[in-house]
């Protein structure tokens, strides 16, 4: 079986991931279950053609000097595949996350109104929270494309990788990947501040630069929207703060104090052919006198 046949079946069979593992036959999670596909199994030598088969040459390099490695794959007219692949006991694997090529709206996904109000905020930090498939990016995703069919805006994002595709509308959409199109988080953060942006995304706020970076951002009249795995918007402030030394924190909360317009966490509330098709209404704010209509 081919790896564009696998995936292709996959995605059409609505699942969310697909597991390629040296030594095993494929397996795809659909319904948060994972299970495996009636085929043979998979020899070493045929997943790694199948993984570095679809990467680029400074993919590959990565793989080989690190081990592992992160990148997005396309599919046209199927899916956007958010990828890791990596070694493992039995040989090389990867996993897929499936992306769909359409980007959600607002409405699409049922968020409530106080979405909108957020993506209309002209400064600040709005950071959306959850764990790993809870639909932190799609969130985000159906944030920016509000902005870009109402604002004539710079927005400007920064993903590793790129997940959703932003087309510009009303307004200008530059969209960097780190490992493609920059070094780092923070190194595109730095730059950032002097790319005229009036929206950054950051996909993920890992460590105390990239965090300090866009606290300073928001402080200085951006807009910046980011994600945390965390569980819930107390949590989150909590995870931000613990982040810096000692001496640091106090002057941190304050940034927070204020900076931060809204902290939220997708539920999810229901079962589709795809996971990134959610219910959004059960969600938690922060500030907690803002919340979504019941």
């Amino acid at each position: 079986m081919e790896l564009t046949e696998l995936l292709g079946f996959a995605v059409k069979n609505g699942a969310s991931d697909i597991h390629v593992t040296a030594g095993l036959p494929p397996l795809i999670r659909i319904d948060g279950e994972v299970r495996r596909i009636k085929v043979d199994v998979l020899p070493d030598h045929q997943v790694l053609e199948m993984i570095t088969g679809i990467m680029t040459d400074g993919q590959r390099k990565e793989f080989e000097e690190h081990w592992e490695c992160d990148f997005a794959f396309e599919i046209p007219n199927v899916a956007r595949f958010r990828v890791n692949a990596f070694n493992q006991g039995r040989g090389p694997a990867a996993a897929f996350r499936v992306v769909p090529t359409e980007v959600l709206t607002l409405e699409q996904i049922n968020a409530p109104a106080i979405f909108r109000d957020m993506a209309d905020k002209p400064r600040g930090m709005v950071l959306v929270t959850g764990p790993t498939g809870s639909g932190k990016s799609t969130t985000l995703a159906a944030m920016i494309d509000y902005v870009n069919a109402t604002k004539q805006e710079h927005i400007l994002t920064l993903e590793d990788p790129i997940d959703f595709v932003h087309q510009s509308k009303k307004c200008l959409v530059n969209q960097r990947e780190v490992g493609r199109h920059t070094h780092s988080f923070a190194a595109a953060l730095k730059s950032a501040l002097r790319e005229d942006p009036d929206i950054i995304l950051v996909g993920e706020m890992r460590d105390v630069e990239t965090i300090s970076l866009a606290l300073t951002a928001a402080e200085t009249g951006h807009l910046v929207f980011g994600t945390l795995h965390t569980s819930s918007a107390a949590k989150t402030i909590d995870r931000i703060i613990d982040v810096f030394p000692a001496d640091q924190q106090d002057m941190v909360r304050a940034m927070l104090s204020e900076s931060l317009k809204g902290c939220g966490r997708p539920a999810l509330t229901q079962k589709t052919w795809r996971r990134t098709v959610r219910s959004l209404r059960d969600y938690d704010w922060y500030p907690g006198d803002q919340k979504p209509n019941p």
